[in-house]
């Protein structure tokens, strides 16, 4: 039976939540599945993954294989690093603890890269509140102005008429 790890598509119209599964390549695109391995969700900034690392690497060692973007996900997380490692430590090249320690290394490496990308994007989403909120205060400020300019000449012809009507009925 040959068998995909691909994305089962869940969640509402224009808000799709996809399921990372290990299915029958011959199943429907949301039918039956033989194993959920994960989940990813494109509509939050950065995309959110969260894995089964040690399952999808049984799958892929079974000879699951993955679609193209299903590939791109579980590149994105080490689990295709993860599989090539236990290859060579399979073929004898590394040992479990060298392949455990590069492992260790790239993950702490991805998360600081991770880190540095949600650092960048919450100082942009910050800048663009701080000139949002000078742009609505300096209209605000601007509305107010032209409110007490428009209420001056009205204050004015007050006393003015005030005035003449003093004078009217000084003249009387």
């Amino acid at each position: 039976m040959p068998v995909k790890i691909r994305l089962q598509r869940h969640g509402k119209k224009g808000k799709p939540f996809y399921w990372v599964v290990a299915a029958d390549a011959r199943a429907k695109r949301d039918g039956k599945f033989l194993e959920k391995l994960g989940t990813y969700n494109p509509n939050t900034n950065p995309a959110t993954i969260d894995l089964n690392i040690d399952g999808s690497v049984q799958w892929l060692q079974n000879g699951a294989q993955p679609t193209d973007t299903a590939r791109a996900i579980l590149s994105h997380k080490g689990v295709m690093l993860k599989n090539h490692l236990a290859g060579g430590v399979r073929k004898g090249a590394l040992t479990e603890e060298q392949a455990e320690e590069k492992f260790a290394a790239w993950s702490a490496e991805k998360e600081k890269s991770n880190a540095a990308k949600i650092g960048g994007i919450d100082k942009i989403k910050a800048d663009a509140k701080a000139k949002a909120l000078a742009a609505e205060k300096e209209v605000n400020e601007k509305r107010a102005a032209e409110a007490a300019a428009a209420a001056l000449p009205d204050v004015e012809e007050a006393a003015a008429d005030s005035e003449d009507a003093a004078a009217s009925s000084e003249e009387e």
